[in-house]
């Protein structure tokens, strides 16, 4: 059964989400997807992932972050500490619904989210991350010059631009709130199993990320895609994502 659900985060804002239970109790394991930036929870990846959860009697929730898809909330003022808390509110969220074993899914931007909230809760058992950000100040610096963020600061926002053509405006207090979410130590204080993949010939986030990054677990597993970008084009790669990502968390929650 799928039932789409809005909530309040801290500030008052409606949050979207779809919970997707097999079964009509609770008494089954529960997966959080994070979908990624300028994203949303219906994106093929959550999508797929729920599919295949559901045929396994595992139940799912996927959700809008804040300023995205069906949530409320002025995109320009996303910051990683929004998500962070979000991702921390929906596990509560799934525990005030019973559910007691709970596996994180985050991609890209929702990877280095899921990094930084699983860091401040036990309430885990199982962490995935597709392509993820492990530090933004250090991608920024790679991906933006210096005259480019000091425009960002000067004129307090810029106009981002996704990878569909979307233009937003984003604030540059997203950038100012990198320092505060540093995925290499966050993922220092997570103990639970941990699996990544990324793919080698990813231009959006560096699989030398997660090559840094996957040391730091206690329970770190990396997966590198040959030939592979950041968007799994390929229908074969996609589905080899989908599959190593969902038997790792099965076989762990």
């Amino acid at each position: 059964m799928k039932e789409k659900i809005y909530y309040l985060d801290s500030k008052g804002n409606k949050i979207c989400g779809i919970l997707s239970n097999p079964k009509t109790e609770s008494n089954v394991p529960i997966i959080i997807l994070c979908h990624g930036f300028t994203s949303s929870k219906n994106s093929p990846t959550n999508r797929g992932f729920e599919q295949i959860f559901n045929n396994k009697n595992i139940a799912t929730f996927r959700f809008d972050f804040f300023g995205h898809g069906e949530s409320e909330g002025d995109f320009e003022n996303i910051t990683i500490s929004e998500t962070v808390e979000e991702i921390l509110n929906a596990i509560d969220y799934v525990k005030e619904k019973g559910f007691t074993k709970i596996g994180l899914i985050g991609t890209s931007f929702g990877g280095m989210s899921s990094i930084m909230a699983a860091s401040k809760t036990n309430d885990l058992s199982v962490l995935a991350l597709r392509s993820p950000v492990s530090n933004y100040l250090e991608r920024d610096a790679i991906c933006r010059t210096k005259d480019q963020l000091n425009s960002w600061k000067s004129k307090g926002f810029i106009i981002h631009t996704n990878s569909k053509g979307e233009k937003k405006k984003l604030n540059y207090t997203y950038f100012e709130d990198f320092k505060n979410n540093n995925g290499y130590e966050a993922a220092k204080k997570i103990k639970i199993p941990t699996l990544i993949t990324h793919g080698d010939n990813d231009k959006c986030v560096l699989v030398e990320q997660s090559k840094k990054v996957i040391s730091s677990f206690e329970q770190g597993k990396l997966e590198i895609f040959k030939d592979c970008n950041h968007y799994y084009s390929k229908p074969s790669d996609f589905e080899k994502m989908l599959k190593l990502i969902s038997e790792f968390v099965i076989k762990h929650v």
